[in-house]
């Protein structure tokens, strides 16, 4: 337990928002894999590591999965501190708890002919980008198996759902006025408010689904005005929806373009994750949470989008799994110490049930 808060907190200590702390907390991970006799190899993808290795040997092949990029920070969220049963700091959540787990469960697969486990880190799972992304080079370069986990925050849950990322940036305009005369403009700040308030109210935004209540809408960014003493004539909106899976974006996207005086100016979509929560992989994954829980471990769906779509495109079924805390991508994040520990014997159960299928 110790070596694995040391790592998670090691992990925490590198602002990975930024490039530089980025390819020094890949170089960590490869240093402390290869101080264990374990070979590691990057690639780059977009000037960002991508780290690979294996370990053990045997007919069934299990990929973990994990990212240690992180949304930004102020200073002291990169100064890890433990309160009570909480390890607090930016990524203890999301992801670097779990990827601290991992790479311990992933050295003590070292020496076993069970069961080959792969561990694949990546560096842009919290990009915006579409195109050439970290986790699509690990599977499109053949790093992949029969079943893989992802170590998103779940609550030691199985994810096996997650939903799917529109991301649309509108142009609103208006009309330019005198700032002192603001009843002779027509203020495009202002109307890109109620064009955001208007998505909120689309047909789309009002379905469900067996494991979502909605889809989930925000407005992440807007730029408009050119002075203080303007009425400005044009705004720019990003909206970042996450989608339903069964919903369609090409319908969400002509509803959004229905709308007056706003024009879609760029988008990109990401799929929504799903696996057959029926699975044997899942089942024992299933079986080997169940005892770190007051009852039965269940298979739920993520509002966050997923890395696991990589997989799940070449057809390698794939979850997210990850430990109980809570706050990511807030001031507060934080991750549970005795969850991290249980998250490890989960995963350690699970890959020797893998490698030994009769019991």
């Amino acid at each position: 337990m110790n070596e694995l808060v040391a790592l998670a907190e090691r992990l925490i200590s590198y602002d990975t928002s930024k490039p530089d702390p980025i390819h020094e907390a890949a170089g960590f991970i490869k240093g402390w894999l290869e101080a264990r006799g374990i070979e590691a190899r990057q690639d780059w993808v977009k000037e960002l590591p991508v780290t690979f290795a294996e370990v053990g040997s045997g007919e069934r092949c299990i990929v973990l999965h994990g990212h240690i990029d992180v949304v930004p920070g102020h200073v002291e969220q990169f100064e890890a501190r433990v309160e009570g049963d909480r390890l607090i700091g930016r990524g203890a959540y999301d992801m670097k708890g779990a990827l601290a787990a991992m790479l311990v469960v992933f050295a003590g697969m070292h020496d076993q002919d069970r069961v080959r486990v792969r561990l694949g880190v990546v560096a842009d799972e919290e990009s915006e980008e579409d195109k050439d992304r970290g986790s699509d080079h690990l599977v499109d370069s053949g790093f992949i198996g029969d079943f893989a986990v992802t170590g998103e925050p779940t609550n030691l849950h199985i994810g096996v759902e997650a939903k799917g990322v529109l991301a649309v940036r509108l142009v609103v305009s208006g009309r330019a006025a005198h700032g002192a005369t603001p009843w002779e403009g027509d203020n495009a700040v202002l109307k890109a408010l109620d064009v955001f308030r208007s998505i909120e109210s689309l047909p789309f935004a009002r379905q469900s689904s067996e494991l979502f209540d909605r889809p989930s809408i925000n407005l992440g960014r807007i730029w408009g005005g050119d002075a203080l003493n303007m009425v400005p004539d044009r705004c720019v909106i990003d909206v970042d929806i996450r989608y339903l899976p069964g919903q369609d974006p090409a319908t969400i996207m002509a509803q959004i373009g229905e709308l007056p005086d706003a024009e879609i100016i760029a988008n990109f979509i990401r799929p929504p994750a799903i696996v057959d929560r029926d699975s044997p992989y899942v089942a024992a994954l299933h079986d080997a949470a169940a005892p770190h829980h007051v009852e039965a471990p269940m298979t739920v769906g993520r509002d966050g989008a997923s890395d696991a779509v990589s997989f799940q495109r070449v057809g390698v079924p794939a979850v997210e799994f990850g430990p109980a805390g809570s706050g990511h991508h807030g001031p507060e994040e934080w991750v549970s110490l005795s969850s991290l520990d249980s998250y490890r014997q989960t995963l350690e159960t699970f890959l020797h049930a893998i490698g030994n299928p009769e019991g």
